[in-house]
């Protein structure tokens, strides 16, 4: 079978980009399977795609790329309007909204087309009259499918499928590392500021523990003015981008999650896979839809005095190293759920269903 994943771009390092890549590589193991990247900025994609998948764009966006219309908006829509109407596949799974609503119009009709969706559903307009020509609508985590439900109700049908970790072996922690590491994009909805600040409040009282910040973004001067300014210059470390976070994670003993939103998760999965407990705030569509409080992490409640209650919950956990070996067993537990091989089986089970009923 023929299956073409369509994606903004396949050259970052966003969390849906990574579910993509891994989907990817276990989908190809019995079928055809090719990512359809629409902007090309960089010769590579950040995160290593297997070698049994194709990778094409349809717009080279590299700097001193040379093209016949000038760049725009509008030429990438004619370019990927014409791939679309031409695409040889049995299946396109498309990776946005904006992108669905493309491949509802312009993708034939005889293949199948399925949205895959994290967030919440945008403005609804487009939505509701171009999604209904869509065969499947998938979302990851209960919260969006119940969103999306209420939003195409009588529309096409919506499951639920989570994201998949990769394909290759995990790295396991031996919790034995004094470390706390966070990863992903430094944007302001990450809120890593809460994060470094109530790691002042755990430098001050257990100096021997280190706080690791993987990744990259427009927050990274704030940031790091905000370590100085906390004279935390020898307790928090900037450790750059990375596309083995799974591994990096591997070394620390805690995973910390400071979002106010964690719509695609695979932070939070990619930790509880290394056998590490994450920590993070209590908020709606944050970490507790991958993490149960108390089972494979710890949950703490937003609101007035939230820092505080984050940096109590991290001594905490630092000083009970027999419930951390707890959580972490836990989180090895919640983690099965998103093996590949059964991340995969469930997609084509969903396609095969699909399949029939045109």
């Amino acid at each position: 079978m023929r299956i073409c994943l369509l994606v903004p771009s396949a050259y970052g390092m966003r969390g849906d980009i990574r579910s993509v890549v891994n989907l990817a590589g276990g989908l190809a193991e019995r079928h055809d399977v090719e990512i359809l990247s629409v902007r090309r900025h960089r010769e590579k994609p950040f995160f290593p795609v297997e070698p049994g998948v194709s990778l094409s764009w349809v717009v080279d966006a590299q700097p001193g790329v040379r093209h016949l219309f000038p760049r725009g908006q509008m030429r990438t829509e004619v370019a990927l309007w014409r791939r679309l109407r031409t695409l040889r596949a049995d299946v396109l799974i498309s990776t946005r909204p904006g992108l669905s609503v493309q491949a509802a119009r312009h993708a034939p009709r005889d293949i199948v087309r399925i949205a895959r969706e994290w967030g919440r559903p945008p403005v609804p307009g487009p939505i509701r009259k171009f999604y209904p020509r869509l065969d499947t609508v998938v979302t990851a985590t209960d919260a969006s499918r119940e969103e999306w439900g209420r939003l195409l109700e009588g529309g096409p049908e919506v499951r639920l499928i989570p994201d998949a970790l990769p394909t290759e072996p995990w790295p396991r922690s031996r919790m034995d590392n004094r470390i706390v590491a966070a990863g992903g994009r430094w944007v302001p909805a990450k809120a890593y500021d809460r994060l470094v600040r109530a790691f002042a409040t755990v430098a001050d009282k257990r100096p021997d523990w280190r706080l690791r910040l993987y990744g990259a973004g427009p927050e990274d001067k704030r940031l790091r003015a905000l370590v100085q300014d906390l004279n935390l210059h020898n307790h928090v470390y900037f450790m750059g981008t990375t596309s083995d976070l799974g591994g990096e994670f591997a070394k620390a003993s805690i995973v910390a999650v400071a979002s106010r939103a964690e719509v695609f998760g695979m932070t939070v999965i990619e930790a509880m896979a290394s056998g590490v407990p994450v920590i993070g705030f209590d908020s709606p569509r944050g970490p507790g839809e991958f993490v149960t409080d108390g089972d494979s992490g710890v949950l703490v409640p937003e609101g007035d005095g939230e820092i505080e209650a984050y940096a109590s919950a991290l001594l905490a956990l630092i000083d009970d190293e027999r419930r951390r070996q707890m959580l972490a067993a836990g989180a090895l537990r919640a983690a099965a759920a998103y093996e590949v091989s059964s991340v995969t089986e469930q997609w084509e089970k969903l396609i095969a269903a699909t399949s029939r009923r045109l």
